[in-house]
């Protein structure tokens, strides 16, 4: 005789367990911050006006001729020097094809994602919080500015830790915690200690275009701190499509751990 599964019915709370408790972040008090948005929207009314999508541009002044001296490189030093110079021998040996420790459909991360050309960025400002979407592997950041401090050592992460304040109309943001995995720029890696420190304001001579000045501290990494420029152009009524890489992710790695190009 094969016996049977008795099924005994259970109290719902008891099914799905009991609710998490986290505690406040340090910084902030019980029952403060973004997590309790309620009677908190009229402040927004304040901040500037970011509606719409926004595209990334390249890091010339407006005017300036393309044919002008390309942007600076970050100043490498020790290993991270020598590392560069290997990627740079090892990619002009291979007829510019990257091997890269990464699935193709892992996103860039801090801070290149910020750095995009082609797919658009929307900000969205929530008593507490701003929120960066990014069209390109539908990625979304946060930058707290509840007055919350940094996560005490938390695992590094594509996006990071970001923590941010107003001053004025211009968001400063702070990011620690980045994934040392992840390029600064092509081919140049950094260490655990990176801080990204942003300034994005509206430009004051055209409301429809957002400046971000990015500057790029590491003292294991960088001889001295690097900025970087990027500006934006909004488009008012234009919407995030949506970006699924894996259904289009035709270049596998082999066993070996070579990119296979079809």
């Amino acid at each position: 005789m094969v016996g049977l599964a008795v099924l005994v019915a259970m109290p719902v709370s008891a099914q799905i367990g009991a609710p998490t408790t986290s505690p406040p972040p340090e910084g902030l008090a019980e029952g403060t911050g973004a997590p309790f948005p309620k009677g908190n929207n009229a402040a927004l009314d304040a901040l500037p006006d970011w509606g719409g999508i926004w595209f990334a541009l390249f890091d010339r002044p407006p005017g300036a001729q393309p044919s002008g001296p390309p942007p600076a490189l970050p100043k490498l030093k020790g290993k991270y020097k020598e590392a560069y110079e290997a990627w740079r021998k090892e990619i002009a040996a291979n007829n510019g094809v990257e091997k890269r420790n990464r699935s193709n459909c892992s996103p860039p991360g801090m801070p290149g994602i910020m750095q995009i050309g082609q797919y658009p960025f929307e900000f969205l400002f929530t008593p507490g919080r701003v929120t960066i979407n990014q069209e390109a592997w539908m990625q979304t950041r946060k930058i707290w500015t509840d007055g919350r401090k940094h996560l005490d050592d938390p695992d590094p992460s594509y996006m990071g830790d970001s923590v941010g304040h107003w001053e004025g109309d211009t968001l400063v943001a702070v990011t620690l915690f980045v994934n040392d995995m992840l390029p600064l720029q092509n081919g140049m890696t950094h260490s655990p200690k990176l801080r990204i420190t942003e300034r994005i304001r509206l430009s004051p001579d055209d409301p429809d275009l957002l400046i971000n000045e990015m500057t790029m501290e590491d003292p294991e990494a960088l001889e001295e701190p690097f900025t970087r420029t990027v500006r934006y152009r909004r488009d008012r009524y234009g919407l995030l499509i949506e970006f699924q890489c894996s259904e289009n992710d035709r270049n596998p790695v082999d066993a070996e751990g070579h990119t296979q190009y079809h």
